[in-house]
């Protein structure tokens, strides 16, 4: 099993910056496959920025986030720069095993408002 708890939501105005955390626990990053998803109200959960061979953006972030691990603190970040209000939404951190195209685990969310 793997446990996920993010942090570092909030409420930010248009323009400014958060930075998400994600600590995993019960199975080291190195053996994982992370994704940042996201679901604002109405709407659903899509996959803004995962880690893999290749780093995925969903094209409404490119060049504003940033996803990254520390290894050593089991912690995968999601750097959110220029935020816009069409950014709010409910923010949750999953990962899949490596070879599984599934996400199996996640983590409760954190919540992104941005003002404008």
């Amino acid at each position: 099993q793997v446990q996920l708890v993010e942090s570092g939501g909030g409420l930010v105005q248009a323009g400014g910056s958060l930075r998400l955390s994600c600590a995993a626990s019960g199975r080291t990053l190195s053996d994982l496959r992370m994704g940042w998803f996201r679901q604002a109200p109405g709407k659903e959960r899509e996959l803004v920025a995962a880690t893999g061979g290749t780093t995925f953006y969903a094209d409404s972030v490119k060049g504003r986030f940033t996803i990254s691990t520390d290894n050593a603190k089991n912690t995968v970040y999601l750097q959110m720069n220029s935020l816009k209000p069409e950014d709010t939404a409910v923010y949750f951190c999953a990962a899949r095993r490596i070879g599984l195209r599934r996400y199996d685990f996640w983590g409760q969310g954190t919540q992104v408002t941005v003002s404008s």
